[in-house]
């Protein structure tokens, strides 16, 4: 199990939509008519309700306790989905779930000045040669996704990942300092977090531009802010991520939240790094995002 766990959580976002071909199609018909996807939905529901429902471990400091390694099952949006540019729910939530996103729904895309809208399409086009992350360079933040080993402590936060560009850590002060003033600008940007109830809200600024929000040809300016959310409830987290960009975006872009639960398995590092051209795109260890 651990070694299907770690090739599934190493798929890129650049390459949901060939995955997602690949998964259909070598499914046997049979399985895919004895379960419909409403009832597979539904199943997986209630087995979210049910870890909901557990107690919520919490620390000395009375937080709750976010330590340990975290898995977020692979989802895939497609068509059914979307309602416009408004994301549905890919799993059919609970109400406690509903009842804890905070704020206007997901969208499955950033909303582009319409001036930058052709920049976008072009760069999706030209990805193969555009895309940071088909180089080895760090995927950024909130492209990155949500961290798969949290280590907590009373003045700090640290989230740690196995990324198929490297191994990368971000340290969260949550002792009331303000952002670094001498700090210079990076690829994962300088965090701060702080306690709202039993929510964990890192607040993210200072970050360069040569990232993109996903694949898709999604770019983002130095101006990027990214406010990450993560709540504990009993047997899960609940991962919620809300990107500015001024200079770039009409409005600030929710993304679809993402529930992750525990796993007994030890993060591995990850393996070394290797730059892949158009001739050689289906390498999946080289670039993008575990998430």
């Amino acid at each position: 199990m651990r070694k299907t766990r770690r090739n599934i959580a190493i798929i890129g976002n650049v390459w949901i939509s060939a995955l997602t071909f690949v998964v259909i199609g070598a499914a046997p018909a049979s399985a895919q008519a004895q379960t419909s996807p409403q009832a597979t939905a539904d199943a997986k529901a209630a087995e979210q309700k049910a870890r909901m429902a557990k107690p919520t471990p919490r620390l000395a400091d009375h937080h709750p306790d976010l330590n340990g390694v975290w898995y977020q099952p692979l989802f895939f949006l497609g068509a059914g989905e979307q309602q416009g540019n408004t994301l549905k729910y890919v799993l059919k939530p609970d109400p406690d779930f509903v009842a804890a996103v905070k704020g206007p729904p997901p969208e499955y895309r950033p909303s582009y000045k319409p001036e930058l809208v052709a920049k976008v399409a072009q760069y999706d086009k030209e990805q193969v040669k555009r895309d940071p992350a088909f180089y080895c360079k760090p995927p950024g933040v909130p492209r990155i996704g949500p961290p798969q080993k949290i280590v907590q402590t009373a003045s700090e936060v640290i989230f740690l990942y196995s990324d198929t560009s490297g191994n990368y850590w971000r340290i969260i002060p949550t002792d009331g300092r303000p952002h670094r003033s001498d700090a210079e600008s990076s690829y994962l940007g300088d965090a701060v977090g702080h306690w709202e109830g039993d929510t964990l809200v890192a607040d993210v600024n200072n970050f360069n531009d040569d990232s993109w929000l996903a694949d898709n040809g999604w770019f983002h300016s130095d101006a990027l802010h990214v406010v990450e959310r993560l709540t504990r409830r009993g047997d899960t987290i609940l991962y919620e991520v809300t990107v500015e960009d001024p200079k770039v975006l009409t409005k600030p872009w929710v993304m679809q939240p993402r529930v992750l639960t525990p796993v007994a398995e030890p993060l591995d590092e990850a393996p070394p790094c290797v730059e892949k051209d158009s001739s050689n795109m289906m390498g999946l260890e080289h670039h993008g995002n575990p998430r």
